[in-house]
């Protein structure tokens, strides 16, 4: 049975029944069609608000494969999405009746403790790297939850439990295996193709298919001390507080705020389930004695209904949260900025949005930026934004309910949030496309963006890769 895939000019190619037996014999991943009885579970991406349905999906089993897919695509000249973690909270990683290029197989990690190296494949989650890197005392900044896919969350900066001491995901990134276009394997490093490198860190999936990622390890663990109490009463107070101590942390300290409504769950205690809590989060990158003298504060900023604070695993608190973000089950849509100044400016904002939350399972979310991230030119990566001290990013999430409802409200916290912010984004938390949001683009990579343009016309004239927040050929 012959199969349309989508064009880049909007129009149809047939992909007959002798190309695609073809392509089965070519391939060393398997070839999934909608005929097939796995074809619902592999479309599956994290965000339950993205229901696609590619027309081909393509389970690459190494860069051979990869090579092939992006060949395949640009010889019918196929719309072609590509999938590592599959974590984009915009759904960049399916479309419907695309080519679907899914790395989630290719999830190997090597580490080489002497030269604190980790070697990554484009597919694997920040999990797969905790566990390999941990092993020696090591960790690569990373994300938030350990489900998040190395590959997006790199390429769009990579925000995480670690960059206020070691800087961003795309800042430890020391070469890149990227498969361009024109199907070439390149190799770049500030020492090869080094214009391509500067656009990988920071600048999206706008320039290739990045099959493997070597990145800058450093000594953490394999015991963290970590703070996290949360607290039901007084949280405006709270809140004011938290904001005053973030400014006298040093950078070992990494720390976010979220108002959150806690679930009823067996990882948490009973006491917490169904309240509407701040959680003033902390993680110390150093010695936990250290550590629970530094985080002390944040514990008694009042009464904690509860607190969960304790010397623990690196990796477990990586993973803690897991559990609540159950992939394609919960829906979500997230928007974000850079705040110029101290959380506290904004206090009225954010504390009144986080109890004005339309789900329980929506978090207005605050994490403290400089240090290690600030230290970092502008230009010297494509990421858009080092000036920033903080973030806000409202992230709408929903199990049932009017979508419009809920996509409204995140619109409106962050429009009245403008007034507090630098003027750029963050495009790991964003879920628009760039046509529903004309700036999007501009506001994440400012004047970095003709640069960018400049590459992409270099290494994607055609733009073959554009389901991104995609950065248009000059």
């Amino acid at each position: 049975m012959s199969i349309k895939v989508e064009t880049l000019s909007g129009e149809s190619a047939t992909l007959d029944d002798d190309r695609l037996e073809e392509l089965r014999m070519t391939f060393r991943g398997p070839l999934i069609t909608q005929q097939d009885d796995d074809y619902d579970a592999v479309r599956v991406v994290q965000n339950g608000l993205i229901d696609r349905r590619p027309a081909l999906v393509i389970r690459c089993s190494g860069t051979a494969d990869v090579i092939d897919a992006v060949n395949l695509a640009r010889e019918y000249g196929l719309l072609a999405a590509v999938r590592g973690g599959g974590h984009s909270v915009a759904g960049h990683s399916v479309r419907d009746r695309c080519l679907l290029i899914d790395l989630s197989g290719m999830r190997g990690v090597w580490v080489d403790p002497d030269a604190r190296l980790v070697r990554v494949q484009g597919g694997a989650t920040w999990g797969d790297v905790d566990r390999e890197a941990q092993a020696f005392g090591l960790a690569v900044p990373g994300g938030i939850v350990s489900t998040t896919g190395v590959a997006g969350l790199t390429l769009g900066g990579g925000i995480g439990w670690l960059h206020r001491k070691y800087g961003l995901a795309c800042d430890n990134l020391r070469a890149a295996e990227v498969v361009t276009a024109d199907g070439r394997l390149l190799r770049a490093s500030r020492s090869e193709n080094e214009d391509l490198f500067w656009a990988l860190r920071g600048g999206g999936g706008n320039f290739g298919v990045v099959t493997s990622f070597e990145f800058t390890a450093h000594p953490v663990g394999p015991t963290v001390m970590c703070a996290v109490p949360m607290y039901a009463e007084d949280s405006g107070e709270v809140f004011r507080a938290w904001s005053d101590w973030t400014q006298t942390v040093p950078d070992e300290v990494t720390t976010r705020a979220v108002f959150w409504t806690i679930p009823s769950d067996p990882h948490m205690p009973p006491q917490v389930h169904g309240r509407q809590v701040l959680i003033t989060a902390a993680l110390y990158a150093g010695p936990p004695d250290e550590g629970e003298k530094i985080l002390q504060p944040i514990r008694r900023l009042g009464a904690p209904l509860v607190d969960l604070s304790a010397p623990m695993p690196y990796r477990m608190f990586q993973g803690a949260f897991d559990f609540f973000f159950t992939k394609g089950e919960l829906a979500s849509y997230w928007k974000s900025l850079f705040m110029s100044g101290p959380p506290g400016r904004a206090a009225d904002l954010i504390v009144r949005s986080g109890f004005a939350r339309t789900t329980p399972q929506t978090m207005i979310h605050v994490p403290l930026l400089g240090g290690a991230v600030s230290r970092v030119s502008p230009d010297d990566t494509a990421y858009g934004d080092r000036s920033a001290v903080s973030m806000l990013s409202v992230d709408g999430n929903w199990f049932d309910g009017d979508p419009a409802r809920h996509i409204a409200w995140v619109r409106q916290v962050i429009g009245q949030a403008e007034e507090f912010s630098t003027g750029r984004a963050y495009l790991n938390f964003d879920g628009d496309e760039p046509g529903q949001t004309p700036d999007l683009v501009r506001s994440a990579f400012g004047e970095n963006l003709q640069r960018l343009a400049e590459i992409k016309r270099r290494y994607d004239p055609e733009n073959l890769f554009r389901l991104n927040a995609n950065i248009a050929p000059a």
